[in-house]
């Protein structure tokens, strides 16, 4: 089974990607054959600055690694290093239908957050169909917010199969608990972009600002309260154990507790939680040519995966 998942390098990556993307993917690295690829290409639908690109790209790559990634078990790589998946966005466009991009959810909704309406933007489900299908990919982890880009490249993929004959298998979506939309400090989605995010490896200064941040409700100390609609007790849920969960239900309910309190044990466990990973950080940084091995071993795996798919993509449309 082949797995297939990527990241944009688009920003310092922040607890809702590590939840929302890299811990899933890092736990399947050991379900099959693993491709994570640093998405620089999509990127460049916002990111604008090529030092910050460059430094987005390492960026990521340095903190999948922090964050478990095994490159003995994974193959991790630059989107860009495998130059001919722009090839078979281009193959797929000649297919896709007009109507199917309009309806793709993601374009809609930047465009409603005020990013510009660009060729590249609405044609990023194709590219993100591209980035899939030319790993023979089985399966692809998301989150429900993303499904709709699996249906979108197997429309395209089943669109190619018929004018073309058998060319793609069709990859299948892997949606779990794992994959939930992660809240962001104002119950939106966590997004850079929202700048409602708490980044996986700031400083403890700042991440401790940005949870005594989240933004809550006007429900008095001494008042009961619902968990299930608190971002703080949702992001708590991710990075506390089942015993440490339940007390803190019990007291949301019971009341006697404010807000400002659970803050402060959210800040300390969810900095318990990813000090190992600071430290595991620390030591690839401490090895100045380990990120540029690891990515330049895995464009290579990638590279090899990428040619005989397109060997087998060229035959059949007669290029």
């Amino acid at each position: 089974m082949r797995i297939l998942s990527g990241i944009q390098a688009s920003g310092v990556l922040h607890i809702g990607n590590y939840f929302g993307m890299m811990r899933p993917a890092i736990a399947l690295q050991v379900e099959g054959e693993a491709f994570y690829f640093i998405a620089d290409y999509h990127a460049l639908t916002t990111v604008r600055d090529p030092k910050a690109l460059r430094e987005n790209t390492r960026g990521v790559a340095l903190d999948f690694l922090a964050c478990g990634l095994d490159p003995e078990r994974a193959t991790l790589f630059r989107q860009s290093d495998v130059p001919q998946v722009t090839e078979l966005a281009w193959i797929l466009s000649t297919v896709a239908p007009m109507g199917l991009l309009e309806r793709a959810h993601s374009y809609k909704d930047k465009l409603a957050r005020g990013l510009s309406a660009t060729a590249g933007l609405f044609n990023y489900p194709v590219l993100m169909a591209a980035d899939i299908l030319i790993y023979d990919s089985d399966v692809v982890p998301v989150g429900k917010d993303q499904k709709q880009h699996i249906e979108i490249t197997r429309d395209l993929a089943a669109k190619m199969n018929e004018t073309f004959g058998p060319i793609f298998k069709l990859p299948e979506p892997r949606i779990e608990a794992a994959t939930e939309v992660v809240p962001g400090l104002d119950g939106q989605k966590m997004s850079k972009s929202y700048g409602n995010n708490i980044d996986i490896f700031s400083d403890e200064k700042e991440t401790r600002k940005r949870v005594m941040s989240i933004v809550t409700d006007s429900t008095r100390v001494e008042a009961p309260k619902d968990p299930s609609r608190s971002t703080i007790f949702q992001l708590y849920s991710l990075v506390a154990s089942k015993d440490q969960i339940a007390n803190m239900r019990e007291r949301f309910q019971k009341g006697g507790t404010g807000y400002s309190d659970f803050k402060r044990e959210l800040f300390e466990k969810l900095w318990e939680y990813f000090a190992p990973m600071r430290k595991c950080r620390e030591e690839i940084l401490a090895d100045k040519s380990y990120i540029d091995n690891v990515l330049a071993r895995g464009a290579e795996r990638a590279n090899q995966v990428a040619d005989h798919v397109m060997t087998r993509v060229r035959a059949a449309v007669g290029l």
